[in-house]
């Protein structure tokens, strides 16, 4: 696996990592600030301030990388000539960030085709970096980090999010009553991203979801199979960055929630 070169010689790795770092100081310095909100949809909302991270990071790659593709969530896709994308969002959980709530986090990914290269997640209030790349194992902080070891649902601390998809927010409510109270613990975190960093270092021992676009996902779908799990959609297949729905867990556990919960598409 190789990965793309950029104009300065620097590694991927390391621009990546400047790109969050410098979007985190952004977040930090505006989380305690008013903020301009627009709603987008039902729940769903923007603000002024992750429209000025999205800029100032697709900034930074299309300095170093000009050939390589662009999806984010706050901009219009950029087609790339270098076969590499990078997918971008700019602040995963806005909806606590623009309420003061602190859990949030920017994210990258690099992807070619279908395959995710490498992946960060960056919770920029705790200064808690997640990255991972193909086949190198995944990180906090520089430390190695592993998926839980709990092989049933009932041991288990799961952490799950809602989405902006009435329906599908149902089936989620549906799925969280069939589990509860024969359970360790529910969460509803408010940040996929984060709910799959959670999964990948042990914090929770299971996430899930039902309406995902690529930027939730990709750097946490890296994440969670570099640290020894599995990311799966509902029907139990191998999960894409074009998947809607997705469950991160072991394959014990996995097995465990479906069979409780009932695979669905």
């Amino acid at each position: 696996m190789e990965l793309p070169l950029s104009r300065s010689g620097r590694g991927a790795l390391e621009i990546v990592t400047h790109a969050a770092r410098e979007a985190g100081k952004t977040l930090r310095s505006h989380f305690y600030a008013d903020k301009q909100v627009e709603l987008k949809g039902r729940g769903n909302i923007v603000t002024d301030v992750d429209l000025l991270v999205d800029r100032d990071i697709i900034t930074i790659l299309r300095d170093e990388y000009p050939d390589s593709g662009i999806l984010s969530e706050e901009s219009e896709e950029i087609e790339g000539d270098s076969g590499y994308t990078w997918v971008i969002d700019p602040l995963d959980g806005t909806n606590n960030y623009a309420f003061g709530i602190p859990f949030f986090s920017v994210n990258i990914a690099l992807v070619q085709g279908e395959e995710i290269l490498l992946g960060i997640t960056y919770d920029p209030l705790r200064d808690e970096f997640f990255q991972a790349e193909g086949r190198k194992g995944a990180f906090l902080n520089g430390s190695p980090i592993s998926i839980s070891t709990k092989t049933r649902v009932r041991d288990s601390f799961i952490g799950y999010d809602m989405g902006y998809d009435d329906e599908e927010g149902r089936e989620i409510l549906r799925v969280a009553r069939r589990l509860w109270p024969n359970i360790y613990g529910l969460r509803v975190m408010g940040s996929a991203a984060l709910g799959l960093a959670y999964a990948a270092c042990g914090r929770v021992d299971l996430y899930f979801h039902r309406f995902l676009y690529p930027w939730d996902i990709a750097s946490g779908i890296l994440l969670v199979r570099e640290a020894g799990g599995r990311v799966v959609g509902w029907g139990g297949e191998d999960a894409t960055i074009k998947n809607k729905g997705l469950i991160a867990s072991n394959e014990a556990i996995i097995g465990d929630f479906l069979r409780r919960v009932g695979a669905q598409s």
